[in-house]
């Protein structure tokens, strides 16, 4: 996976931890930062996924491991991290980017509802850095990648839970950027505008005109289109390298401009 002849790769020598790197915006991250040189760890629920993802980066020359990760489950994520450092020899990099979502108002909201979209987007954000830090020290510092939502700084209509979770992942990421500082571990927060990942088109799928529903909601974003994982990706390798090393504690929006109204 070697780029321009000569060139470092940005993420030489790196150890990456990715949560939800079986699609979407995980798997986007893991291939480029493989490509830039990390050992990547793709934890997710699934193994299927995950191995494919997997074994699309070793098939062009990059390292990479899967471990079954339910982030909502302490003894989970703490097993995940320990695999990923007894494999890897380091950990340098966590993207915590495993989430869930919810279409409703508070009145629609079950307490079920309401209770798996924090523990997925907010208690495993919490959970796994927590697990990951002792290995961040080890390696004398690191970066922490949050993958939030527009929704952690901004509000719409039938969000509620998930605004309130990512809302609290905006924070946390300020509070811990503010904690561990004087580590060399930096936490930042990528707040997007809607993706496209396959969690957006099964939600799309779901509506009377699909097609109709995409184009509204592109044509909202001042760029004229909604966002691609590679979109994603691009900025979390900004932060996971050395290249942002006097970035942290922000949560930057990643939205096509949807934000600067």
């Amino acid at each position: 996976m070697s780029g321009t002849a000569g060139a470092m790769r940005r993420l030489e020598g790196k150890a990456a931890l990715i949560t939800g790197a079986g699609s979407g915006i995980g798997r986007a991250c893991a291939q480029m930062f493989a490509r830039e040189g990390a050992r990547v760890a793709l934890a997710g629920r699934r193994r299927e996924p995950l191995d494919a993802v997997a074994k699309e980066i070793t098939a062009v020359g990059g390292e990479a491991m899967a471990v079954t990760c339910d982030v909502s489950q302490r003894a989970s994520v703490e097993a995940a991290v320990a695999a990923v450092a007894k494999g890897f020899g380091r950990l340098d990099i966590v993207v915590n980017n495993a989430g869930a979502l919810l279409v409703a108002t508070v009145t629609e909201t079950s307490d079920e509802d309401w209770n798996r979209l924090l523990a997925v987007n907010l208690t495993g954000t919490f959970l796994v850095s927590r697990a990951a830090l002792p290995e961040l020290r080890k390696a004398g510092g690191g970066s922490i990648v949050n993958i939030g939502s527009i929704l952690g700084l901004v509000a719409m209509k039938q969000r509620a839970a998930y605004a309130a979770s990512k809302g609290g992942v905006t924070m946390l990421t300020k509070a811990m950027a503010l904690d561990h500082a004087a580590e060399g571990i930096r936490v930042n927060c990528i707040c997007p505008a809607i993706v496209e990942t396959e969690l957006v088109a099964q939600l799309f799928a779901k509506q009377r005109d699909p097609d109709a529903l995409r184009r509204e909601r592109a044509g909202q974003i001042p760029l004229g289109r909604m966002g691609r994982p590679e979109d994603v990706a691009y900025l979390a390798l900004f932060l996971a390298s050395e290249e942002s090393a006097w970035l942290t504690g922000a949560a930057l929006p990643l939205d096509g401009g949807l934000t600067a109204y």
